[in-house]
């Protein structure tokens, strides 16, 4: 017999561990080659990491609510073989989709609280140190922010065994730096102007006091509900847009009318050709390519004082969990996809996301986003940026409504179907002139849908 150590692999760009959070296997369960084995999390999705051979497992390494790094393994698996008690290892997991580091590193780092450039500490942050254990995330976030070991070792940690996490970095510089500790005293540099353009995630040398949460009078029939791991980091991520972004949000009502006669008319001989339902998502995603590829300067990101101009055109699309959570899986490349292309993608990221099936890469990289809140039933919308994005769309329920159309023998009243759009931008980046444009830009492509498109 030979042994076999399950590696974790690699779960996507700047992802540098990850928590168990379930063993699908019990030790001396058997396994088949690429049947699932744990169940994992990250910072961005929860993910079942298969083994790549078929044997026994003999052996749990990390436990359930453990916190393992990318590379290191996390499992023993006896396999069929000559051996000499040695064991082989998994290589991890290459990443598919290579990504632009710098926007990488603004999507891990940046979200949480980048800094302000500051001199590098004394010495480097040991990977354990006073009876703690430091991810490479929090080494990371240490080293950007001048946290020194002497300080990083007095942050009060939440994590498993007082583990140091993100977030408690960002609530300990959100509640002001330890002045007084060594580290903070011999390697604080002296407080100078920030650059006029500076980016509104980045603290300041006099970081503004945190309002206190008002305090909530919890009556006797009252439920305590505590969020979830996905509610908990999506609280984090909108409240971290609200404070990075000066959000704007302009509207503009399209006449859907041309679209939803098409469907209509297309939609039963689609499904039947191709497979495929049609909605309405992927083909307001297509008016929404054709509008970046118009306004290029909306499909950018924001990294310090610099402006990442993106080249390719990734397409985030929020959907709702059956938990009530949301997730915003991407379309990858979606100007070089037809609207067949776009649909395919758009039914198939939807279903697995319903399902807990998307891998990491496939809600990362994002560049625009588009949020349906029609489906709900609702108009109109204010979405919040999905950072490090600089603007997002919400599409509005298509309603009937009596509208004055105009025609060679005068204006008449008719029924339309109509629809808004709210786009909401970066101040820091769109102006109002660009915002307007865009999403004005978008519903002309909509109102001048061929009513004879060929499916």
């Amino acid at each position: 017999m030979a042994q076999f150590e399950l590696i974790l692999p690699k779960m996507g760009e700047s992802v540098a561990e990850a928590t168990v959070t379930n063993w699908l296997k019990n030790v001396g369960d058997v396994i088949d080659a690429e049947e699932s084995v744990v169940e994992v999390a990250t910072d961005k999705v929860d993910s079942e990491v298969p083994s790549p051979v078929s044997g026994t497992l003999v052996k749990i390494l990390v436990d359930v609510n453990g916190v393992a790094e990318v590379g290191s393994p996390i499992a023993i698996i006896e396999v069929e073989g000559e051996g000499n008690g040695s064991t082989a290892t998994a290589a991890p997991e290459v990443a598919t989709e290579p990504e632009i580091a710098a926007v990488e590193i603004e999507a891990q780092v940046a979200a949480t609280a980048a800094a302000i450039s500051t001199p590098e500490t004394s010495g480097p942050i040991a990977k354990n140190s006073n009876g703690r254990f430091y991810s490479p995330l929090v080494r990371s976030m240490a080293k950007e922010e001048g946290i020194g070991q002497s300080e990083l070792d007095q942050i009060p940690g939440s994590g498993k065994e007082g583990r140091v996490t993100k977030k408690d970095i960002i609530a300990y510089l959100e509640k002001g730096r330890i002045a007084s500790t060594p580290s903070a005293a011999n390697h604080a540099p002296a407080a100078s102007p920030a650059p006029a353009a500076i980016s509104a995630v980045a603290p300041t040398s006099t970081p503004a006091p945190k309002p206190a949460a008002p305090a909530v009078k919890i009556g006797a029939g009252d439920e305590i509900i505590e969020m979830d791991r996905m509610r908990k980091l999506i609280a984090d991520h909108m409240v971290n847009s609200v404070h990075t972004s000066p959000h704007v949000t302009s509207f503009v009502e399209a006449d859907m009318t041309k679209v939803v006669l098409w469907r209509n008319r297309v939609k039963g001989e689609f499904q039947k050709k191709h497979g495929e339902k049609i909605t309405f998502t992927p083909i307001i995603m297509e008016a929404i390519i054709k509008a970046i590829q118009d306004f290029p300067m909306i499909n950018v990101s924001i990294d310090g004082t610099n402006i990442i101009k993106h080249s390719n055109i990734n397409v985030g699309m929020a959907a709702a969990l059956p938990s009530g959570n949301l997730i915003v899986p991407v379309v990858k490349n979606a100007d070089r996809l037809s609207l067949l292309g776009i649909t395919k993608s758009v039914n198939d990221l939807a279903n697995r996301a319903r399902n807990n099936q998307l891998k990491p890469d496939e809600i990362s990289g994002g560049t625009y986003t588009l949020t349906n809140v029609g489906t709900f039933g609702n108009v109109m919308g204010t979405p919040i940026i999905n950072q490090p994005q600089v603007a997002i769309m919400a599409a509005g329920a298509i309603v009937k409504k009596p509208a004055v159309v105009e025609t060679p023998e005068g204006d008449v009243i008719a029924v339309r179907h109509k629809m808004f759009l709210s786009h909401s931008y970066d101040h820091r980046v769109v102006d109002g002139a660009l915002g307007g444009m865009f999403v004005k830009r978008v519903a002309e492509y909509l109102e001048s849908w061929d009513l004879n498109r060929e499916i």
